[in-house]
């Protein structure tokens, strides 16, 4: 191995790397389905079950805040993890010939 001075140098240097960077939580995003007068009920209900792994019970209410107030907020996750939900929405809807909006901002 080396000398006690090479090994406690190592040290140093990872203590001194821990204490200049900081680490700090992803920034969170808020995913948001919007009404619309196509989509059915039942389909953002699917959606939401399929996509978001909500429970009826929590798809119904969500669904329910999309239809009485014009958008409903679906869950809030990591940048990469909420784009790849609102595309899934996407891919979805258009597969099912809906034209059901899911969007994304910083909660």
């Amino acid at each position: 191995m080396g000398s006690d001075q090479e090994f406690t140098f190592g040290l140093d240097h990872d203590s001194q790397v821990k204490d200049q960077s900081e680490l700090h939580p992803p920034q969170m995003y808020r995913v948001i389905l919007h009404n619309d007068h196509y989509t059915t009920m039942e389909f953002v209900i699917d959606v939401l079950v399929k996509i978001f792994h909500k429970t009826a019970r929590e798809a119904t209410r969500i669904m329910l805040d999309v239809h009485r107030s014009g958008c409903g907020v679906c869950g809030v996750y990591s940048y990469d993890i909420a784009r790849t939900k609102v595309f899934q929405v996407h891919t979805l809807a258009r597969a099912q010939e809906f034209p059901l909006k899911c969007t994304f901002e910083e909660a």
